[in-house]
């Protein structure tokens, strides 16, 4: 089963989130695979991701780039994972209908959009219903994540 863990975003953007926990994840030598809602918010995101900090380097790429199989980070909208990733990351309301090939999922929501809110809720209960390992994360104000109970 796919460690699943939900990140409820509040004081920050998730393009301003996203690229510390992708930094963490090539620390630690995986492959990330980021699916978002339209291929013109991954466009988005591969432009910021060049440029979210002054001397920061994540080697990423979307359909755009091209050779999927080369690339650490993959940026994309659709259901695919050309890089051999074990990381998901989910954001801007996507969605993906092969989670359990992923060691882990990261399902980054923002908690300020009604919408992405209830599809939170509904996505917790599905994956709980399927066995998953679940974790829910809460974003400090200082942008840092702390694991909140469940019950």
């Amino acid at each position: 089963m796919t460690d699943i863990s939900f990140y409820h975003l509040q004081k920050f953007r998730f393009e301003e989130a996203l690229p510390l926990l992708l930094e963490k994840t090539l620390e630690i030598g995986k492959r990330a695979l980021v699916k978002v809602g339209s291929s013109a918010l991954a466009e988005q995101l591969s432009s910021h991701l060049w440029s979210y900090h002054q001397g920061a380097w994540l080697p990423h790429g979307t359909t755009t780039d091209g050779r999927g199989e080369h690339q650490p980070i993959w940026l994309t909208s659709l259901d695919e994972n050309p890089n051999g990733a074990t990381f998901l990351f989910l954001g801007g309301g996507a969605c993906s209908t092969d989670i359990g090939a992923f060691e882990r999922c990261f399902e980054m929501f923002d908690g300020n959009n009604p919408a992405q809110l209830a599809r939170a809720r509904e996505g917790w209960q599905s994956y709980k219903n399927a066995g998953h390992t679940l974790k829910y994360l809460k974003q400090t104000d200082r942008g840092g994540w702390v694991e909140k109970a469940t019950g």
